[in-house]
């Protein structure tokens, strides 16, 4: 396991941000940790990436206590914030340039090596010499993820990287991230809102008041945590309703029936269902 996260808490005075949070995130999958906001994500992401200290608890990435080795953590990790970090007035290489003079041993022709092989695999390289302040939002997010790359880090944190873009430049930068997961065997940890997004990942959690609700495949947690619903559209007359109770035992009950049925629909459970269920009070199935 690249991240494993045993019992963590995170406490401010009387306010548990988070309260016994254990999860453990596989090398190379794409994991996605869900929540409302307030719900625990950036404390528990700012633990994970040096950024704050935990209250109690154990928190390893790459095998190395957070707490204990900082700087060799960063060594392994990247992150791409809510909000840029980025300088508007340089241009994209100039910003991954000075950038990357911040990481250690990077130097000289080191550097540019570097810069070139971000500006190439975020594909920026069309837009590299114009100032970040003047770009647009799927543009400055492309920027983002190319300066989170510098290193070629094997751990990659991405804080709701497509909040406030346009369905098409969200489609295009969740693109570049699944390619960049694929062909590089990187781990991605994202937070997002749009669960479509969250639908493509091998693993998610669900947190909700600094607790851990649910982990699990999209699949294991639409069939835990939702069910399918079932549209029957009938000619009139017999009334089947009260034997349909679930959709698979349905099929034969249906069968039976079909000469006083004029529609079927169904409809799959879908992991904004899974959430809603989970952080409004739904009880596990089962």
């Amino acid at each position: 396991m690249i991240i494993q996260v045993e019992n963590l808490h995170k406490a401010y005075g009387d306010v548990k941000a988070v309260n016994g949070v254990s999860f453990s995130v596989a090398e190379g999958n794409l994991f996605s940790f869900l929540g409302t906001n307030g719900a625990g994500k950036t404390t528990t992401i700012n633990i994970l990436t040096t950024l704050l200290a935990k209250s109690s608890g154990a928190v390893f990435v790459a095998g190395l206590d957070v707490e204990r080795s900082p700087e060799k953590v960063r060594e392994f990790i990247g992150v791409v914030f809510q909000d840029s970090v980025l300088d508007p007035l340089l241009t994209v290489r100039e910003n991954l340039a000075v950038r990357g003079s911040l990481y250690g041993g990077i130097r000289g022709a080191k550097l540019n090596s570097a810069v070139d092989n971000a500006v190439r695999i975020t594909d920026v390289s069309s837009f590299a010499e114009r100032r970040y302040g003047k770009l647009s939002g799927g543009q400055r997010r492309r920027a983002d993820i190319a300066r989170a790359l510098l290193h070629m880090p094997k751990l990659l944190f991405l804080d709701e990287p497509t909040t406030g873009l346009d369905p098409k430049t969200r489609r295009d930068i969740w693109r570049l991230i699944r390619d960049l997961q694929k062909s590089n065997g990187m781990t991605v940890f994202l937070t997002t809102h749009y669960m479509e997004e969250a639908a493509e990942s091998d693993d998610i959690v669900v947190i909700h008041k600094g607790e851990i609700k649910a982990q699990g495949s999209p699949l294991e947690l639409k069939t835990r945590y939702c069910s399918d619903l079932l549209k029957i559209t009938t000619l009139g007359g017999e009334f089947i309703e009260h034997k349909l109770e679930r959709t698979v035992d349905a099929l034969p009950i249906i069968e039976r029936h079909k000469g006083n049925i004029a529609n079927v629909e169904i409809i799959n459970g879908t992991l904004d269902d899974v959430f809603l269920n989970l952080t409004e009070g739904f009880e596990e199935v089962g």
